[in-house]
């Protein structure tokens, strides 16, 4: 047995977003889209796991077992439900949950955005409209007033997957092995939205800003051509981003599995291949993959894991797949990568979009009547390492 130290300083914590744990987000184009007439989408968030009114205790949850960041994000739809209407109510809100981390010792590092935009901006063009970088900014500076003590904002999360989504109605239900291809145009507006928002966030002292991007570890196959394929395939679905934070204060990397690429394109998981929930591969290098294709790509620029984790109905598995993460971040970190911090995904099991509440992701499940949190071993098991700044390397779960 070995014991890998992580930095001084270094952020543990877990990551949620809005729409998938609050509930009744009702403004938000996601909603519209559940509750459509013959929706893709298997089943609507509905109440989702409440955290909208049960915040605090989520974030006691986190702060007691020894984690010391929370990432989780601002609902655009709340705070201005139609345009050019912002709720002084809804930005209090969100001052309450920044204030509850403060009051916990929990950093707090917020997204702005995080998939779900209002109905409104849709309505009006959606990321395709000219004015949709504007629009953001104009978002980003009614929210400076509530960001007292935040040092790291995420502006966009995922534009990759964002672009892909805005590919067309089968994007709706992504797999890893069948990434739509990206609308170009979104992808500009949003790295154009990110770019304003930044301009933004700098009248703040002290603030880092950057965006999170889906990595996806690409592996060629053996075939002859598969390398060329890879970089056709991934240029506008995972590097193109890297390559384009280059300057941000930080770069988050949201890591979870891998992809094969053959010839022809993507190939499904291989058969007898150990697969989670999402029918992704289960993969813990995929983290260190991320990162160090992040650090030579962006030109260097600082790191955060900002997600990782597998959807399993076995905690066991979660804790050796995160066991695995953090081997891997170690050894980024060994290298000489600037990496500071890791949140896991998910703090709650919570509402996985297309896919409805089946996959479960989460450090805690809940109740789906009562919502009575139930805090997994998982949840110790990183608090502890957290505690420590360590990882014991050679143990399993079972002893």
């Amino acid at each position: 047995m070995s014991t890998l130290r992580f930095p001084d300083g270094f952020r543990w914590g877990a990551a949620t977003a809005a729409h998938q744990i609050e509930g009744n987000n009702v403004n938000s184009n996601w909603w519209e889209l559940e509750h459509r007439p013959g929706s893709p989408v298997v089943e609507p968030s509905n109440d989702a796991a409440d955290s909208y009114h049960r915040f605090a205790e989520d974030i006691a949850l986190l702060a007691d077992a020894g984690l010391n960041a929370y990432r989780f994000s601002i609902e655009w739809a709340r705070i201005e439900p139609e345009r050019g209407v912002v709720s002084r109510a809804e930005l209090a809100h969100y001052r309450r949950m920044i204030q509850t981390c403060l009051d916990h010792g929990v950093e707090p590092i917020v997204t702005l955005m995080h998939f779900t935009v209002p109905r409104w901006f849709e309505r009006d063009g959606f990321w395709r409209a000219d004015d949709a970088p504007e629009l953001f900014a104009r978002y980003t500076e009614s929210v400076l007033g509530i960001l007292d003590g935040v040092r790291v904002v995420c502006t966009i999360n995922e534009p990759n997957i964002a672009a892909m989504l805005a590919g067309g109605e089968d994007a709706k239900n992504l797999v890893a092995h069948g990434l739509p291809f990206p609308d170009l145009h979104v992808a500009d507006q949003l790295l154009a939205s990110h770019r304003r928002s930044r301009e933004v966030l700098s009248a703040l002292p002290g603030v880092q800003s950057g965006w999170t991007i889906a990595t996806q570890a690409f592996h060629a196959s053996d075939e002859e051509g598969s390398a060329q394929a890879l970089q056709e395939y991934g240029h506008p679905r995972d590097f193109w981003y890297l390559e384009n934070s280059a300057g941000d204060d930080f770069l988050g990397v949201q890591a979870y599995t891998r992809t094969f690429i053959g010839p022809e394109g993507p190939l499904p998981v291989a058969d007898g291949v150990e697969t989670t929930l999402t029918g992704w591969e289960y993969f813990p290098p995929a983290a260190e993959l991320g990162l160090r294709s992040a650090w030579e790509l962006s030109g260097h620029v600082p790191l955060m894991i900002t997600e990782n984790g597998i959807a399993t109905a076995d905690d066991a598995r979660r804790i050796d797949y995160t066991r695995g993460a953090l081997e891997g971040v170690h050894r980024a970190i060994a290298d000489g990568i600037d990496v500071r911090g890791y949140l896991h995904w998910s703090l709650l099991d919570n509402y996985e979009w297309a896919s409805g509440y089946r996959p479960t992701f989460g450090l805690v499940g809940w109740d789906p009547q009562t919502f009575e949190r139930r805090p997994k071993p998982s949840l110790a098991w990183l608090g502890e390492v957290a505690r420590r700044g360590a990882l014991e390397t050679g143990t399993s779960v079972e002893e």
